[in-house]
Parts: C-alpha cells; sequence; structure tokens
C-alpha cells in the first residue's frame, strides 16, 4: 500500500505542454522530411527540414519566456533534433544524389552511404556533447556547428537545385554533395566557436535600424529563398573557423606581447 501510495506523487507530476507541443511539431515535421525524401519528392523533405527549424527555436523560446525549462523537455528536444536534423538531412542527402554513387563502382556506392551515416553519427555526437556541456560553457557561443544549422545547410543545397528555377538531378552534383555531407558532420564535432545568438533581448527595445535590417532579410529571401537561405548558413558556418582563427591570432600577439616585456 505504501508504495503504490508513492507512485503518483512521484510520476504523477505531468510535463507542461506548451513547449513540448512545439518540439513534437518539429519531430512530425523532420519525420514528414523522412518520408518525403524516401518518396523522391525532395523539394518538400527539404521545406519539412526548414520548418522543424522555426518549430525547434520556438519550443525552447517559449520554455524560456514561460519558466517550463525541465529536463524532460530538454532530453526531448534532444531526440527530436537528432531526428529533424540529424537523420533527416543525411537521408535526403543520400536519396537525392549520394545514393547515385552505386552507378559508379561498388565501392563508391559504399562512401556514400557511409558519407550519410557518419553525418548522422556527428550529429548523435554533437547533441550528446551539447547536454554534458550545458551550464558549464559560455551560453553566448556554440563549440561546433549546431546541427540545426548543419542541417540547413543540407537541406538549402538540395531545395536550391531541386527547385522549379534549376530542377537539376543529384546524381550531376554527387561530389559536392559528398564533400558537404562530410564537411558539415565534421563541423559540428569539431571545437570551432559559433555565436550562439541566445544573448539577444527579443523583449527589450532595439535601435529603428534593426527593423530596417529584419525587413530587408525578408525581401533578400522572399527572392530566391533555397538559395538565400543556403547562402546564408553557409556563411555562418564559414563563420565558425575564421573566428577561431582571429581569437589564436589575438593570443598569440597578447603571449608575444609579454614574453617581450619579461
Amino acid at each position: 500500500m505504501s508504495e503504490n501510495s508513492s507512485r503518483p506523487s512521484k510520476y504523477g507530476k505531468g510535463i507542461y505542454l506548451l513547449p513540448n507541443l512545439f518540439t513534437t511539431a518539429a519531430l512530425f515535421s523532420g519525420f514528414y522530411a523522412i518520408v518525403a525524401a524516401i518518396g523522391d519528392r525532395f523539394e518538400a523533405a527539404a521545406i519539412a527540414i526548414f520548418i522543424s527549424m522555426i518549430f525547434d527555436g520556438v519550443d525552447g523560446r517559449v520554455a524560456r519566456l514561460t519558466n517550463t525549462q525541465t529536463d524532460f523537455g530538454a532530453q526531448y528536444d534532444s531526440l527530436a533534433d537528432l531526428v529533424s536534423f540529424g537523420l533527416a538531412p543525411a537521408l535526403l542527402m543520400y536519396e537525392w544524389s549520394l545514393s547515385h554513387l552505386v552507378n559508379m563502382s561498388s565501392f563508391l556506392g559504399k562512401l556514400g552511404w557511409l558519407a550519410a551515416f557518419f553525418y548522422t553519427a556527428m550529429a548523435a555526437l554533437r547533441l550528446a556533447r551539447f547536454n554534458t556541456q550545458v551550464g558549464k560553457i559560455d551560453k553566448a557561443y556554440f563549440q561546433g556547428l549546431a546541427s540545426p544549422a548543419s542541417a540547413a545547410i543540407m537541406a538549402g543545397f538540395v531545395w536550391a537545385w531541386t527547385n522549379e528555377d534549376y530542377q537539376i538531378s543529384g546524381d550531376t552534383l554527387v561530389l559536392p554533395a559528398w564533400l558537404i555531407t562530410i564537411t558539415c558532420g565534421a563541423l559540428m564535432v569539431s571545437r570551432f566557436r559559433y555565436y550562439s545568438f541566445k544573448d539577444l533581448d527579443l523583449k527589450g527595445r532595439v535601435p529603428f535600424v534593426t527593423i530596417l535590417v529584419i525587413v530587408l532579410l525578408f525581401v533578400l529571401i522572399s527572392i530566391n529563398p533555397p538559395l538565400v537561405l543556403f547562402a546564408s548558413f553557409f556563411l555562418y558556418a564559414v563563420s565558425g573557423p575564421i573566428m577561431t582563427l582571429i581569437q589564436l591570432r589575438k593570443r598569440r600577439k597578447r603571449n608575444r606581447g609579454g614574453n617581450s616585456e619579461t
């Protein structure tokens, strides 16, 4: 009787609906991207990954604004990210382009699906490392490329060449697709620092020019959404190594300055 009476107090606390609802929507979008990629609807799959990114960004903001952050929500979010930003983009790139490597040789065919697996494994390692570093590193920066940004490069690359303006088959871009898959996977587990944008105050006042910049961004994206999104996230991926090199040079100058004084 004592054991039965204690169970409701331990397991009956429930979970917060609102942030986990957005996480579920992100998971659904990622799962839909997988189904669409298997059905050769590559443009729809790429768009679904970007929609999943929106939901993934909203759920964290909602949890912080409503003070409903929980360990359950954090773990659920990571599992959803693995599906939406690990498995979905890897499968999309494989179905669209990497699978055509088998037409060249059986060895290259293995390199195709191994590249997709490599990306998925790196996404899992990236998320696991992130979970263990929560509260231990500067929130303003990510260590390694975040999995949503990496997935955006993968999905943006596919979307840019499969939309109605180009409609290029993946077998003609198999080498760039393979290089992007490997590079994005490696960047996720790298030690490069990336600005996280988590210190932005959405509730505070901003200069008027900020609104103009936001309007300009919407205009640029509307001109050619897939190409602009791919280029934007590609530049963000490049910013990590550049930022790290600049910081290393500054440290070397400081060390040289300190040695010269002594």
